[in-house]
């Protein structure tokens, strides 16, 4: 078994030591750290090869600025392991990360990818959050697990995806097989990449620490918009891809696409964006019927004063204190 490490970075000058560090510092060794520079204007180049000089297992490549999709990809082909580990240059693994998968595939040697949880920090490194798992409720199911493959693992992904990119160890043949990374997925591309080798594939979250990922601060509200659009992407790409798969668990894969497209509209219907809205909720009815879609196609037909304030009278309403009760 030869695991290789590929780190996507673009200007994290500040972090890529720190994160190639803790790969270099695994209990349980790396056989080769690959680094993808996506371009960067800062001195990224200059800090890994200081430390490459002080090893053979770090490879440093530079492209054109292509997005990270593109920077794992090719670092997917040059890896020489056939498992390969990825982390991010802004975060960085506890010394046990690689171990504990190998100890759970030990356990469970059907397993082509282990995940796991992970810790955020703040931009210096203090921890924030303990566990992201129990953040959202799904530490102790994980717990309960213990490691071994996730029934229904498709269904769960689409419903919540528990797969940091940065805690995966995952068989390179099984990202060949998918296609690896998409491009034209900019938010998102992660879950359709990991939905499409559940279809395939066993696959665990370990409900230990892996991967403590930096938080910068940055105002998501902006890209709001980018992500829901990405989510009907990887909805229709998924329901493609696993068809026979999501109706053997129960879920019918029009609805996935017709729930990506109501949240798009619904946000187009928050921005005032009523024509786009209404578009957008068509759409869904037509990919599956559903009430909610059909009342706010509706409503956008009505004049935007009207709209108004119905947004007004909704919002009122959600002020108002709970009714007492006898």
């Amino acid at each position: 078994m030869k695991i290789s490490t590929i780190i996507p970075t673009y200007n994290n000058a500040d972090y890529i030591e720190e994160a190639i560090n803790s790969v270099l510092a695994q209990s349980h060794p790396v056989d080769e750290i690959i680094v993808i520079d996506d371009g960067s204007s800062d001195d990224t180049e200059t800090r890994v090869n200081a430390i490459a000089q002080k090893t053979d297992k770090l490879s440093y490549i530079k492209q054109h600025n292509q997005g990270p999709s593109v920077a794992r990809n090719h670092g997917i082909e040059l890896a020489n392991g056939d498992w390969i580990a990825f982390l991010d240059a802004d975060d960085r693994w506890p010394k046990n990360k690689i171990a504990l998968q190998i100890a759970a595939l030990q356990r469970e040697p059907s397993l082509q990818l282990i995940a796991g949880d992970m810790a955020e920090t703040d931009q210096q490194g203090n921890v924030q959050v303990e566990s992201v798992l129990a953040k959202h409720q799904l530490l102790e199911p994980f717990k309960r697990l213990a490691g071994r493959p996730l029934n229904n693992a498709l269904t769960a992904l689409v419903n919540k995806n528990f797969i940091p990119t940065g805690t995966v160890l995952v068989k390179r043949s099984a990202l060949i097989e998918t296609g690896s990374f998409n491009p034209g997925i900019h938010f998102g591309e992660d879950l359709e990449l990991w939905a499409k080798i559940a279809c395939h594939h066993p696959i665990t979250c370990l409900p230990e620490r892996l991967m403590y990922r930096r938080q910068h601060g940055a105002n998501a509200t902006q890209n709001t918009g980018p992500m829901l659009e990405d989510l009907v992407k990887v909805m229709n790409s998924v329901s493609h891809y696993g068809t026979k798969q999501l109706k053997q668990q129960g879920t019918k894969p029009s609805s996935l696409v017709a729930s990506a497209l109501t949240g798009l509209g619904y946000w187009h219907f928050k921005q005032s964006n009523y024509k786009q809205a209404r578009k957008v909720f068509v759409t869904s009815v037509k990919t599956q019927i559903s009430k909610r879609a059909l009342l706010y196609a509706a409503i956008c037909l009505l004049p935007e004063t009207v709209i108004k304030r119905l947004k007004a009278l909704k919002q009122k309403s959600t002020k108002l204190p709970p009714r007492p009760t006898i």
